[in-house]
C-alpha cells in the first residue's frame, strides 16, 4: 500500500511538472517579430514562400520558432508604433517587410536586434547598410532594385500601345523610392521618345482624381509605381483603369491577376521566401553584417488577354510567347 501511494505521489508529481516543463520549452523558442506596410490577406502567396524559406533553414513555425505579426494595412503612419511594440517585446529578429518605409523604421527603433528587410529600392542610399556585399549594421535583407524595371516596363508598353504619345506615372509622394523610380520613369521615356506625366496619390481620393487627370489630359497608357499603397488597392486602380479604358503595365503579377492588363517585376513570392532563409541563419547565429544584401532574380512577365479584350487590343503572339504566364 505503501509503495502503490507512493508511486502515485511520483506519477502526480511528474504530470504536475509536465505543464512547466512544455511552458518554460516554449518561453525557449525564439521569437520572430514579423512588420508589414500590408495586410495578411494581401501576401497570403508571398507570405507562404516566407515560410517556406523558414523550413529550408530548418524552421517551422509553432514547432520551433513564434512568429508576431504586425500590420500596418497600408497606414505609414502606425509603423512606428508597430515596430516599438516588437523591440519591447524583445524579439530575436525583425523581419520587415512590405517595401518602404518598413526597412527604415525598423532600423530607426533598433541598433541592437537584428533586421531582415524585404525592400523595392537601393538598402545603400537609403543608409540602411554600409554596402550591399559588408551591410555593417544590425539590418540586411533581400532587394528588389524597381528602377531597373521601369524601362522594361516602359517599352512593353511602348510595344504594346505604340499610339499612346503621353504616359502617365502614377507615384505615391509618401513613398522614398518613389522620385527613384519617377526619374527612371522619365529617363526611359525620354529614351524612347515618349511624353510621360507624373501623377501622385497617397489615398483613394487622390486615386480617383489622377484618373480623372488622365482623362482629362488624353493619357494614352499608365506606368505604376512599385508602391506597398497600390498593392493594397490593387483590385481600386485596375477598376479605375478598366473603366477609363487606359491601358496599363503594373509592378507585380497580382495586378494583373486582379484585372489588370500587363505587369512585369520580380517574383514577390520569391523575395519572402529568400527573407525567411535569412531568417533562419540569423536564428542559427549568423550575424547581419556577415549576411550580403541578397537581390530578388526572378521576374515574371503577365499579361491579362481579358483585360486586352475589354480594351479593344490585339496582343501579338510574340508578346504572348515572352509572357511567364498568359491569363485567358
Amino acid at each position: 500500500m505503501i509503495r502503490r501511494r507512493g508511486f502515485i505521489m511520483l506519477l502526480g508529481g511528474a504530470a504536475a511538472a509536465w505543464p512547466v516543463g512544455a511552458r518554460a520549452q516554449q518561453a525557449a523558442m525564439p521569437v520572430t517579430g514579423f512588420m508589414s506596410t500590408l495586410s495578411r490577406e494581401n501576401i497570403l502567396k508571398p507570405l507562404a514562400g516566407f515560410h517556406q524559406g523558414l523550413k529550408e533553414a530548418g524552421y517551422i513555425e509553432g514547432q520551433n520558432v513564434a512568429i508576431e505579426y504586425r500590420w500596418a494595412q497600408g497606414n505609414y503612419d502606425r509603423l512606428p508604433e508597430l515596430a516599438a511594440d516588437l523591440v519591447r517585446r524583445k524579439v530575436t529578429v525583425i523581419v520587415a517587410s512590405g517595401g518602404d518605409p518598413s526597412p527604415q523604421v525598423a532600423k530607426a527603433a533598433t541598433q541592437t536586434i537584428p533586421i531582415v528587410f524585404g525592400m523595392f529600392g537601393d538598402p545603400v542610399k537609403e543608409g540602411l547598410v554600409n554596402s550591399l556585399s559588408r551591410p555593417g549594421s544590425n539590418a540586411t535583407g533581400v532587394t528588389i532594385f524597381g528602377p531597373a524595371a521601369i524601362t522594361k516596363r516602359l517599352q512593353l508598353l511602348h510595344d504594346l500601345v505604340p499610339q499612346a504619345a503621353v504616359t502617365a506615372f502614377l507615384v505615391n509622394p509618401n513613398n522614398p523610392n518613389g522620385k527613384v523610380e519617377m526619374t527612371a520613369a522619365q529617363m526611359a521615356a525620354a529614351s524612347l521618345g515618349r511624353e510621360i506625366v507624373v501623377l501622385n496619390a497617397s489615398s483613394e481620393s487622390e486615386l480617383d482624381a489622377a484618373f480623372a487627370n488622365m482623362v482629362e489630359q488624353r493619357i494614352g497608357a499608365l506606368l505604376g509605381a512599385s508602391d506597398p499603397f497600390f498593392y493594397n488597392r490593387r483590385a481600386h486602380i485596375v477598376s479605375l483603369a478598366a473603366r477609363h479604358r487606359i491601358p496599363a503595365i503594373y509592378y507585380l503579377r497580382d495586378f494583373a491577376g486582379a484585372g489588370g492588363l500587363m505587369a512585369y517585376g520580380n517574383s514577390l513570392t520569391e523575395m519572402y521566401r529568400l527573407v525567411g532563409v535569412y531568417v533562419g541563419r540569423i536564428l542559427k547565429g549568423e550575424k547581419p553584417t556577415d549576411l550580403l544584401v541578397a537581390q530578388s532574380t526572378k521576374f515574371e512577365f503577365v499579361i491579362n488577354l481579358q483585360a486586352a479584350r475589354e480594351l479593344g487590343i490585339d496582343v501579338p503572339n510574340s508578346m504572348q510567347l515572352l509572357a511567364d504566364e498568359v491569363i485567358e
